[in-house]
């Protein structure tokens, strides 16, 4: 535990020098980064600088990090920069880690952060009725089980769910450093990756779901579960985007000083975002 811990320090520490803000990027300066809380989970809201002061679109980003690690710092140039291109408030909140906190506690934290976005929407200046959920890795498994959720408890309703090389079958999960995930995420009992929270392939329906853009690379060790995830989706009728960049493997989103594919995948998901989160007409 202790040794997770200090990891998490000098991850944290890397983000913060300046000097490697090249590889992970920066705040858009165009974007208001404004600190918040939904109860005792920290947020981090981009806010567009000038244009409408309500009624914007708003994203629910999660970070990755395989539920142990992570921050909404790491995501900073991907949220910024989908808030600056498309006019919305991008919520992205530092939920509880495991292993001190298993599972369910990541879910139900984004589960409250989606709920309470809706009933503060006004104080954020955006709009209830125009929400996306977005994520990258364990976040990308986290935005899908977020989309399920809202689908079987009549809402909140969500327009779209962008999902960066997410896991959606953790049954039986293997690979370096994968296994340990696994059970740091859900405790001993392992037979809980069955769950569709945790598996969201396992759902029992994919039906009359939002549409989705799931982004993964052509060298990313998960690009397996991307790929079944789409196929899942088309089989229950949900309309899906997929994109796979040749020359790209897992996180490159996050890492736009090393990765040129990451500025392609800002592209598509600012176009998917753009159509999503259109206001529609009565």
């Amino acid at each position: 535990m202790d040794a997770m811990v200090d990891l998490r320090e000098r991850r944290a520490a890397l983000l913060a020098d300046r000097r490697l803000t090249w590889v992970f990027g920066a705040d858009d300066p165009g974007v208001e980064v404004r600190e918040a809380w939904a109860g005792e989970i920290r947020l981090r809201v981009h806010v567009p600088r000038g244009g409408a002061a309500s009624g914007r679109p708003l994203v629910l980003a999660l970070h990755g990090g395989g539920w142990c690690w992570g921050s909404p710092e790491q995501s900073r140039w991907m949220a910024g920069r989908i808030a600056a291109r498309t006019g919305a408030v991008v919520v992205a909140p530092a939920y509880r880690l495991a292993p001190e906190h298993p599972y369910p506690a990541a879910v139900e934290d984004c589960w409250a952060v989606l709920r309470w976005a809706v009933v503060h929407a006004d104080d954020l200046g955006a709009d209830a009725d125009r929400i996306v959920v977005l994520g990258d890795s364990a976040g990308g498994t986290l935005a899908a089980v977020l989309a399920l959720r809202a689908r079987d408890e009549g809402g909140p309703p969500i327009r779209g769910q962008v999902l960066f090389y997410p896991l959606v079958d953790l049954v039986g999960l293997h690979g370096p450093g994968l296994a340990g995930i696994l059970e740091h995420y859900v405790g001993p009992d392992l037979s809980r990756a069955e769950e569709w929270a945790v598996s969201p392939l396992r759902a029992a329906s994919h039906a009359d779901l939002p549409p989705a853009l799931i982004l993964t690379a052509r060298f990313d060790p998960l690009r397996p579960h991307a790929e079944r995830y789409a196929a899942a989706l088309r089989t229950a009728g949900v309309g899906v985007a997929v994109h796979c960049p040749t020359f790209a493997t897992h996180a490159y989103l996050t890492l736009p000083g090393i990765s040129p594919a990451s500025r392609g995948g800002l592209d598509r998901t600012v176009n998917f975002l753009d159509h999503a989160l259109a206001p529609r007409h009565r």
